[in-house]
């Protein structure tokens, strides 16, 4: 058996098309609408605000981080991995104390 017969037999894909709508339900599937349309409301977490303000206020170091781009481009970059890993459980203990 060849496995582009089936193939062939449907017109390609093998996927079945969908019927078109007439009628009252064609309206509603088009898009129309007679109803006006309802409004949505968005309200952000004090952390999701706090972040927000955090960013917009230009928190970081231009130049410590021009620093940190030109010692990987030259490959003197060096991670400390103590340093990394007690930021990381500081970061955890805060997650968890703020949960309780």
């Amino acid at each position: 058996m060849k496995i582009d017969e089936p193939l062939k037999k449907t017109g390609g894909a093998g996927l079945p098309t969908a019927p078109t709508r007439t009628g009252k339900g064609a309206e509603k599937s088009a898009g129309v609408s007679t109803t006006p349309a309802e409004t949505d409301s968005v309200r952000l977490s004090t952390t999701a605000q706090s972040l927000t303000l955090a960013s917009a206020g230009g928190v970081f170091d231009a130049e410590k981080v021009e620093e940190i781009k030109a010692a990987i481009a030259n490959g003197t970059f060096k991670v400390d991995p103590d340093k990394v890993a007690n930021g990381l459980l500081d970061s955890v203990k805060d997650l968890i104390s703020s949960r309780k």
